[in-house]
Order: C-alpha cells, then structure tokens, then sequence
C-alpha cells in the first residue's frame, strides 16, 4: 500500500522552488528542491541530511543516503514513516588520486534518495525514477538506459512493458555491480541503476558497455532490499521489502547544466572561480596540472567546511586526521599554483579561509548551520593551514634530499627506487606530511614507499588511547540476539527512584542463565526500572536490587554500579551480595538518592554552562562532548584559543546569578520539529524520535534536547565553580567544573589545604601569597649563589687540570685536552670548558665530561677559532661520542653540548675523543 501524501508531513517547498520548477531552472539548488518536492507529492516525509559524523559507530563518516535508516532496514527499530526523502551529505576518502582528475569523483557529495520502509517496491520505485528522469528533469528517453541484476526478470519487465524502455536500453549485469548485500548475512537485493548517454549516436550495439565513462554517467540507482541472505548463502524472501535509492546531485548537475564535469556546475564552479582569483590565472586557459589543483582544493575545502561544522576538528586520528589530510593536501596544491600568502597581501597569511568563505557562501540550501558556524570554522582552517606552513618548507626539502638519495641508491644498484618507511613516518611525525602526501610526491619522482616498514613505525608510536565506544552486546552462544525476546523497559526514574520489578533475564559473561547466587556478576534485565542508564554524557545510576524472604523466594542483594542501553532495553550490571536472583523474581529497584541528586545538579549545571559560553565568547561555539558524573562535570566544546581569567570569572558569575533566581525548571515532550522550531538546542551525539523528544528549559536561561535527569529549580544546584580549562585538541577545549554537594567538598578540601599551608608559613590566608613570592625570591637567590659557587668551583679544577693539555702537530702546535670532570653539572661544565678555551692559547681544542647525577651524562666541547678554520667543527665532533654513552647532541662550530645516559662508558667515550681529536687534527695539519 502506497503511502497517501496527506497523512504525511511534508516540509513546505518555498516560492523560490515553484517558480525553479515552472522555470525548468537547472541549478544545483534548484535540482536538490525538485528532487525533494517529487517525493513529498508522492507520500514521502522529507528528513533533513544526517550529519557527516555518523550514529553508527562501524562507519568512520557518513558514506550514503542510507546510512541514517540503516537500523530501519536491519529491522533493529520500527520505522517512523512508512517513506522518506532525502538530500544527505557524504563524505568518501578511499579515492582521493582521483578527485581533480576525472570528471565525477568527489570527496563531499550530496546524494538525493528516496526510501521506503515496508510501503512500496520495485514497481513504484522504478515508475518513479522514470518519471523524474525523463519528465520532471526532462532528460530525453532516448539517451537514458537501464541495467539490471542479470536474473532481475520481475525488474526486467517492469522497466519493458510498464515504463516502456526499449530492450537494447537494458543491460544485465552481474553480482558484483547490481547486487546490493549489507554484509556477510543479513538484508539484501538486486539493484537497477539508471545511466545518462552522451552520444547515442554511437549505437544500441549488444557489447555497448555502460561502464564506459567517456559515454555514459550512472546518475541512479535503485535498491530492492527483497531478501534476507543467511549463514549458508541461502536467499530468504523478507516480509519487509524496502526500497533505498540514490540519486548523485552533482551529476545530475553536470548533465542538465551541460558541463563536461562536476565540477563546472555552480555546485563547485564559483568555489573555482575564488581560487583561480587567488592564484592570479584563468580557469580556462590554464594547464591540466594548474585545472586539477584547482578542482583539488575546491573539493577539499567543501568536505572539510561540512566537516568541521559537523563537530570534526583536525587532528592525528579519526575524522580529525581527515579533516586535517584534506586541509595539507589542500595548501600543497595552493603552492603548486603559487599562492603565497592571503588575500591581504601578507605572504605569511593563510589563503584557505577566503575559499572557505565562499563555500559558506553557497551553503544556504544544504545546511542552514554552516552560515551560523563561520567563524569558528574559518578560524580553525586558518589556523591549520598557518599551522602546517611552518614545518612545509623544512618537510619539503627533507623529502626531496630523501628522493634524490632513493633515486641515486636506485641508479647505483639498478633497483627500482623508494623510500624507507621509517622517512615516511619522520615526514608524517616531525613534518606533519601526510603519508598520503609523501606517496603522491614520491609517485610524481618515479619513487614508492615502503608502506609496510611505515606502519610498523606508526604501530610503535600508536600507544595513545582512543575513546572506547559504549556498545552493549546482548547474544547469547549462537550469536541470537536476545533483544528480539525481550520487552523494552519501562524507564520509570524521571518521577520515581525505587518500583517494583520483574526480573526478564540474566546474563553472567554475556550468556543467559536462570539463576545466579552471592558473588556472581551478573548482567540483569527488569521490564522496568528507576535506573537511569549511561547515555548523553550522564553516568548511569547507582543502587540495589532487594529481593525479600517470602514464602518459597530466597532473600537477596545486588549491588548495581552501571546500567547500560541497548536500545530501549536496560542492563543492569552489578554483583550479587548476598542471597541468590533467579528470573521470573519480584525485586525492589532503589537508586542511590545521593548520588542521583549529585548527577541531577551536574547535568542541569552542564546547562547553565552552555548558555553562558555562548554569551560569553559567541553562539557559534557548540558542544563536542560531555561528562555528568557524580563528583564534577566536563564539558568538550569548540573553540579556538583558551579562555582568559576574566571569561571564566563571567562565566562563573553568570551560572551562579542563575543559580540564585530559583528558576523552576520546565520539562516537556514535543515532535522534534517543533522542539526545534522552539530553539531547543541538540545534545552531542545524541539521536532523536522524530515524533517525541524531551525538552527541558530553564526559561530565559537554556532550553535543549535533553533525556538526562535534572533538578526542579535551579537553586537546588547551590554554587558552581571551574576548577579547570585546557584544550584536548586542536579547536577543542574543556571545561571541568564542580556544583552543589561536590562544590562544597571542593572548597572544604581547598580550605583545608590553605589551613595547614597558613600553619606552615606562619601567615594568615590574606599574606600567603606575598609570603610564598618572597619565599621563591629567597630560593631564586640561593640557587643563583650556588650555581656561581659550582661554576667557580669548575674553573678552579679547570685551572688545575689545564696543565694536563697535550701539543698535537709541529708547524702549527695545537693545545689538546680531553678529561674527565667528575660529577661537575652541565652549566658549569660549559663554564670549565670556555675558561679552558680562553686560558689555553688559541688554537685549542677541549672535550670535557662529567656525570652529574645516576644514569646521566654530560659532555661539552669548545674549540677556538684556529681549529675551527682547519674545518673541525664541535657540533658535528660531539655528537658521534655522545652516542657512546647512549644519548646524542650537537651544536655550533666553536661549541656544542650533549648528553648520555650511560655513565660506565663516559671513560671509554672519552679515549675515543682523545683518539679522533689526534687523527684528526693531524690529518688537518698534514
């Protein structure tokens, strides 16, 4: 049954968008409405693009139109409208060599889809992608073909008898390019794809091949999700059949606005123009080279501008270092095409910026937020394009000395050419070179890398942390997921904190069991509960579980620590303290009321805190992260610069003046859109019903999209103080802060500390701080005497030990002495060393070491003018010796210093400085 339009809600489809169909108009926008408006006339509800950061934690971006409803298909959730449509932003990197260089591959694209959940199939669905092709777009008939799953015969004759496609326009094809799988098992069904010809002329042979892109442009395709594949490779029909299409934006762009390319639509062209005005060429008669950078940096700049407003800041890992590959790739090409500097003429400015503002410029149709987000998103570009300026001069002539020496090894042992991993990995590391960078300089030398000894280095260097995701899985030994058996629970914590309950089922090491007895671990299903379980930044409640001696029922306690989600079913997870827990049992659910409360005022505070950094350093900040926990909140938000003192004092006075109106709290449930509309802000990482969301609002103060729990009035918070704000990352800051209960053990801990430091020092708490300057001006003075003591001493054993110098050569007699200075320090090392220079007429040459403390060494050698002239320099001398004693160093011509890390070979280190000073020297001499 085909969805009727006027049970579904539609977006309302502006003026502008009427008169672009009456018009015929071409555009990207104007295409992107048609699309939209077609479906919505036809029962589809028109959904807003998912963000590139995606829900599903398998998937690194948001790669189809798909990917939003992906547990619709999967059958994991029940549909919200039985159709949908869609112009969803995407993101793919696997291809990046190919962006600029064919006509059609993109890193950001939009794709237009339309979806079915249960409601039509393959009929409708390939009615309507004809009747949007040939009529509402007007593509001629003739120049449209079709290809099917080769044994698609029910496709087949839907596309020949009901639509009217000739034969010889449809085209079998195999598994490989018309069959749709989601993985190994699960959903899956033929695919029918839709191809614009541009030369019919050239005929309706049989061996015509559509994957010939220099004739045809594959523009649609059409899923049919029909069966379900299972273990043994078998095809199961689906009682739900879905429908997921995509239609390519920017190609349908390119063939309507008659272009040879994406990327001379006005999707990306004036993002072209920009640049072409930045480098001072025309577009037009411009080289290949020159039209490939600049169609790079064009795409670049609008997967990344999407990008950041989607939360994703450059960064070494994840989307971040995507973002950040992109932005690299992006200032190289800027080069190729010498653009030096700004806009402003400051040849130490950043050029990105001023192409990112015309991707904002043209972003009003496909996200409304980016425009809101300018500032920070400039900002962060800026930033990192200045960034990787700093090390790309140094970073290029690196890997340019370390390709003329792969290309010399090459010619010497008529080997192919290329380049260690482990210079692969000091470009990336110390230069910030992207490996794909290195490889595509290398590619244009005539040079490979050596990936595999490349990842061996980052796997050595990969010892960091990453975020773990929160992911509950509920299976049992084969691998049936047991959710499909169990009610949702009943979340009853919002109005109560303790309520009887049934227990559904138990899980010990993620298998279920009947019953589990005093010191078990166990994993515990109720069909309801007052426990709140972890999601949106907030931790889950504490607790117990109290089962009481009735008739045949044993007594028993389990302690609760965490409860998780896995949809909308909670897991329980604690141990069993005493008695024993079988399913079927009655319990006693109580949350921990303390600790409830304290996470109540933290994540009403997390709140208050949002609001007043947007008043405090502007709107266009927004959430990356959160943490309400029992004993402080943490805060991730974007922003580009530390906040100074007087921001935070702002922020703080603002919170606690809110805090002190006593503002009762209102909490409502509302359809998304109007909760939108209303100007609830979203909660990251969060995903939303469309029907029904929690809204909760202090009025005049915050209002957001929020399932956490909170106070009634603000006055139950008490105080708020930050107790700290550091970046995280680049464009990321945070804040950690304390309220309420926490806030008083935070200060009585503070003041405690104060007491005994005012005990200490003999002060009251109003002098500590002049008394502990004078203090450090005290110990800066003594420290300073010290070392004037130490180095004096060092000249003194300098003095006695310089009669210890040996001649080397008879022309020209050079003083040469290398000793040992005992546990002389490394400042009065150098200061032995200089005496020695000046003492011993010039030419000399000294080498002193000592061992200052346990594991450590320090060397030093000056040499005077005379030596130096002889082409005998100390920073290169040291350096070999300082490896010796298992450390490095160097310096200038005259002096340098190193250090060690092995004491026991200072003296063998030493001899062998003796030894190269004399050969040498004499070799020089000779």
């Amino acid at each position: 049954m085909i969805a009727k339009s006027s049970s579904v809600s539609v977006h309302p489809v502006s003026e502008d968008a009427k008169e672009a169909c009456q018009s015929n108009d071409v555009s990207g926008d104007s295409i992107r409405r048609r699309f939209l408006e077609f479906f919505a006339s036809r029962g589809h509800k028109v959904l807003p693009s998912a963000s590139l950061v995606p829900e599903d934690p398998t998937v690194l971006l948001t790669i189809a139109g798909m990917l939003q409803f992906k547990t619709i298909f999967l059958g994991k959730v029940p549909r919200q409208v039985p159709c949908a449509t869609t112009a969803q932003r995407c993101i793919r990197t696997n291809d990046l060599e190919n962006v600029g260089k064919t006509a059609r591959h993109h890193t950001l694209f939009e794709m237009l889809g339309n979806f079915s959940f249960g409601d039509y199939f393959k009929k409708e669905a390939i009615r309507w992608a004809w009747e949007l092709s040939t009529k509402e777009f007007g593509l001629p008939a003739n120049r449209v073909w079709v290809s099917i799953y080769e044994d698609d015969d029910e496709a087949f004759e839907i596309w020949k008898n009901d639509v009217g496609v000739p034969v010889e326009q449809i085209k079998r094809m195999g598994e490989a390019d018309n069959f749709w799988t989601s993985g190994p098992t699960g959903p899956c069904g033929p695919c029918s794809e839709l191809y614009y010809d541009f030369y019919p002329e050239r005929g309706y042979d049989e061996d015509v091949d559509l994957g010939d892109d220099t004739r045809f442009i594959e523009f649609y395709n059409l899923v049919f999700m029909q069966y379900n594949k299972t273990e043994d490779g078998l095809l199961e029909p689906l009682k739900q059949k879905n429908i997921d299409t995509g239609l390519g934006l920017e190609r349908m762009a390119q063939i309507l606005q008659k272009v040879p390319n994406n990327y001379e639509t006005d999707l990306i062209y004036p993002i072209i123009a920009k640049i072409s005005e930045l480098a001072n060429i025309s577009y037009d008669s411009a080289n290949d080279k020159a039209k490939t950078s600049l169609k790079v940096i064009a795409d670049h700049m609008r997967a990344v501008v999407y990008l950041i407003s989607d939360g994703v800041s450059p960064s070494n890992i994840g989307r971040g270092y995507v973002v950040r590959r992109l932005i690299r790739r992006a200032v190289r090409k800027g080069k190729s095409l010498g653009i030096n500097g700004d806009r402003n003429g400051n040849p130490k400015g950043a050029f990105l910026p001023t192409v990112a503002e015309k991707v904002i410029e043209l972003s009003t149709y496909i996200d409304s937020d980016v425009k809101l987000k300018a500032p920070r998103i400039i900002e962060e570009i800026r930033q990192e394009e200045l960034h990787f300026k700093k090390t790309l001069e140094r970073g290029e002539k690196l890997l340019d000395q370390k390709l003329n020496d792969a290309l010399s090894v090459a010619d010497k042992t008529k080997n192919k050419p290329y380049l260690d991993g482990k210079d692969a990995f000091l470009l990336y590391d110390t230069y910030g070179f992207p490996v794909e960078i290195t490889a595509e300089v290398a590619e244009e030398r005539g040079v490979s890398i050596d990936m595999k000894g490349f990842e061996v280095e980052m796997e050595n260097q990969r010892r960091q942390s990453q975020a773990a995701h929160n992911v509950v899985k509920l299976t049992v030994e084969d691998d049936a997921d047991i959710t499909k058996n169990i009610a949702d629970t009943e979340f009853l914590g919002y109005d109560s904190l303790s309520a009887r309950a049934v227990v559904k089922s138990l899980l010990v090491n993620g298998k279920p069991v009947i019953r589990v007895s005093e010191g078990s671990d166990v994993e515990i299903l109720l069909d309801r509960t007052p426990f709140y379980a972890e999601s949106g930044g907030q931790i889950a409640d504490h607790g117990f579980l109290y089962v009481s001696s009735d008739g045949n029922q044993e007594k028993a306690v389990v302690e609760v620590s965490d409860v998780q989600k896995s949809l909308k079913i909670f897991v329980h997870k604690g141990i069993v303290k005493s008695g024993a827990l079988e399913v079927g049992k009655e319990v006693e659910a109580a949350v921990d009321a303390d600790l409830r409360q304290r996470a109540k005022v933290h994540h009403t505070a997390t709140h208050l805190l949002q609001s007043a950094l947007k008043k405090v350093i502007g709107q266009e900040t927004s959430q990356a992260g959160s943490l309400v926990a029992f004993d402080r909140l943490r805060f991730d938000f974007n922003f580009n610069r530390s906040l100074h003192a007087n921001e935070l004092e702002e922020i703080e006075c603002l919170i606690n003046k809110w805090i002190g109106d006593a503002t009762r709290l209102e909490t409502k449930v509302l359809p998304l859109a109007d909760a939108k509309q209303a100007g609830a802000i979203a909660m990251f990482g969060e995903k939303y019903d469309e029907n029904e969301v929690r809204v909760v609002e202090v009025p005049g103060v915050s209002m957001e999209l929020c399932g956490g729990t909170h106070v009634g009035n603000t006055a139950e918070i008490r105080a708020f103080k930050i107790i700290s704000e550091q970046g995280i990352a680049s464009g990321i800051r945070r804040i950690e802060a304390v309220a309420g209960e926490a806030f008083i053990e935070y200060i009585n801990s503070r003041d405690s500390q104060m007491t005994r430091l005012c005990s200490t020092l003999k002060v009251k708490a109003e002098d500590v701080t002049s008394r502990v300057e004078n203090l450090l001006e005290e110990l800066r003075a003594a420290r300073k005497e010290a070392s004037d003591l130490r180095s004096k001493a060092a000249v003194y054993k300098a003095s006695v030990i310089s009669n210890k110098a040996f001649t080397v050569g008879t022309s020209q007699a050079i003083r040469v002495l290398v000793e040992s200075m005992d546990d002389t320090d490394a400042d009065s090392l150098k200061s032995a060393a200089e005496h020695l220079v000046s003492t011993l007429e010039d030419p000399v040459a000294v080498v002193l070491g000592s061992s200052p403390e346990k594991d450590k060494v320090s060397l030093v050698a000056a040499f005077s003018p005379g030596v130096v002239s002889l082409g005998v320099q100390a920073g290169r001398f040291i350096g070999p010796i300082a490896k010796l004693c298992g450390g490095g160093g160097g310096g200038k011509p005259n002096f340098a210093q190193a250090g060690g890390r092995k004491p026991e070979n200072l003296p063998s280190a030493l001899e062998k400085a003796r030894e190269d000073l004399i050969a040498t020297l004499s070799e020089k001499l000779n």
